[in-house]
């Protein structure tokens, strides 16, 4: 056999063409020729593949702590120190896009000495445009589960396509083809680059692939089953964005519906944060609990049965002037027009309502919907991304500047539908995912401020309907919805679970998951189930903090 550090060169169809030289960079056991196996790799470069590094990493390593992505991405903080491994960079079909703007799918793949077999896609957030660490954490803020690379997983991430200054950059939307690939393109680009990379380290091709992510990180994981239905065993997405395109028009909705009750500052400019304050969204989340709590036979600060709860904020309109145990009709007629279902000037429905929740009034949520600040420039996430995110990529043709203000929901379906195309994971057809074994788990956090629970749900019951029924749907995808989370963890929920151990069982042994047991620093000391949609926890008796006091039953 040739020694594995004579220069090669494969053919142009990506690594796995030439089979057959991936046994040629396998390293005996050692340190050091581990390493030599590791930096030989970038030897496997093509004019469309430009490998970048391939240098090893020392067992101990701590990953990069990265709050503004996490926000975004919903991984758990990784503290756990990284096994020793190669990280391997790289770039795929660089090219020159419109305005003369430089473009490529950019990855990052980590290839753990001892390998356990198996490849993990990792999700990204936001409009992506960065290239987060690839170890494999579980995206939900608060689970304190092993990352996939301490697992022993080869984990590979990606930049979909596209360069931006951080994840909310959405500039590259003025290029088709930097659209095609953040869409769904750049999924089976890296998918069969990494592939190729796995098995000329390893000498095969990986025994399981898995993808998973949460928000956008989840809608790719939607489209990858949907998209490139023969590449993955198993996809974990959670609060997945998989109609964005509905989802970037309802928040610039939301916004104007909150800026119509907000106070106005000495010049008149309204105050976003003060729409409603802490102490308002309190008070509403006080409301929809004593509605809503005991339903599922125990009042303990959530609410379990979530398709039993109906709350009208109208109950808390105040009778005079306003006072701290009640709101003002602007107020309330923000809520309603928040909640309900944006719409256009014909009364149709532009994406979903939202469901009432507790955890309405956390920190999380109102990050998201109305912010914090105290001067006329908001910074609500919703406010200060969707300007560019609905103008640049979602609308065609792109709006540089957008004023939300003066943003036109008549027209609204009709501009974003191209990029919904491209964009949105909404197909119900996964039959070439299960002809071959896939299987899916969802999870989505009811107060979740950014993708609207119910809107899952309805499709949930799309996919039910257009795949055999709920039983069927059952047989190779479930949805967890997680009361009281918000977006990708947070709010007063057990945001601590571990999707992807619950996937592995099912894709590796057959154990489909009936429920995630559940645990989180908001309620120290409890453990819930959280059941497989449409069943919902209900208490049966017993120790009030202990799963096992409740049970998973219908509706």
């Amino acid at each position: 056999m040739p020694d594995h550090r004579t220069p090669m060169s494969l053919p142009a169809g990506g690594l796995l063409a030439g089979a057959a030289l991936g046994l040629l960079l396998v390293a005996p056991r050692g340190a050091a020729l581990a390493q030599d196996a590791c930096a030989a790799l970038v030897r496997l470069a093509r004019p469309d593949l430009v490998l970048t590094r391939a240098e090893p990493v020392p067992a101990g390593t701590l990953a990069t702590e990265n709050p503004g992505r996490a926000a975004l991405t919903g991984a758990a903080r990784a503290t756990a120190a990284l096994p020793a491994h190669c990280l391997v960079e790289g770039r795929i079909a660089p090219r020159t896009g419109t305005e003369g703007r430089s473009f490529h799918t950019g990855f990052q793949l980590r290839l753990p000495e001892g390998w356990n077999g198996k490849l993990l896609f990792q999700g990204g957030g936001g409009v992506d445009g960065v290239i987060n660490e690839a170890i494999g954490a579980i995206p939900v803020a608060g689970s304190t589960a092993r990352p996939a690379l301490n697992r022993g997983y080869a984990v590979v991430s990606t930049d979909s396509g596209h360069q931006g200054r951080d994840s909310s950059d959405a500039s590259f939307g003025t290029d088709q083809q930097a659209r095609i690939d953040h869409g769904y393109a750049s999924i089976g680009a890296v998918s069969r680059e990494a592939r190729g990379l796995v098995a000329a380290r390893y000498g095969r091709a990986p025994d399981r692939a898995y993808f998973m992510g949460c928000s956008n990180g989840g809608r790719s994981a939607m489209m990858a089953a949907q998209r490139f239905p023969t590449e993955f065993d198993g996809i974990v997405a959670g609060n997945p964005g998989f109609r964005l395109s509905r989802a970037a028009i309802a928040q610039a909705w939301d916004t104007r519906a909150f800026l119509a009750a907000a106070p106005r500052d000495a010049q008149g400019r309204p105050v976003l944060a003060n729409a409603l304050t802490p102490a308002d969204m309190t008070l509403v989340a006080g409301a929809v609990a004593r509605t809503c709590d005991a339903a599922d036979g125990l009042e303990d600060g959530t609410v379990e049965a979530m398709s039993a709860c109906r709350f009208d904020p109208a109950a808390l309109r105040c009778a005079g002037d306003k006072a701290a145990d009640c709101l003002t009709g602007a107020q309330v007629d923000a809520l309603a027009r928040a909640f309900g279902p944006a719409r256009d000037g014909q009364g149709r429905a532009l994406y979903a309502g939202w469901p009432w929740d507790p955890g309405i009034a956390s920190p999380d949520w109102r990050a998201w919907k109305l912010g914090t600040s105290q001067t006329a420039r908001p910074n609500a996430r919703n406010a200060t991304l969707t300007p560019g995110s609905l103008g640049l990529f979602f609308l065609t043709p792109p709006v540089r500047d957008l004023d939300l203000a003066a943003f036109d929901f008549d027209t609204a379906a009709e501009r974003t539908a191209a990029t919904a195309a491209l964009n949105d994971a909404t197909s119900t057809d996964h039959s070439s995912f299960t002809a071959r074994g896939g299987r899916m788990v969802v999870f989505h956090g009811n107060a979740d401020p950014v993708f609207s629970a119910d809107d899952l749900r309805a499709y949930w019951r799309d996919l039910a309907r257009d795949n055999g029924g709920d039983a069927a749907l059952a047989g190779w995808a479930r949805m967890f919805m997680v009361p009281g989370m918000t977006h990708c963890g947070g709010g007063p929920a057990l945001d601590d679970f571990d999707p992807l151990t619950a996937l592995e069982a099912w894709v590796e042994r057959g154990e489909a998951p009936d429920h995630l047991t559940a645990r989180g620093a908001a309620f120290p000391g409890r453990t819930r189930p959280v059941c497989a949609f449409p069943r919902e926890a209900r208490y049966r008796g017993g120790d009030a903090d202990a799963a096992a006091s409740f049970a998973c039953a219908a509706p």
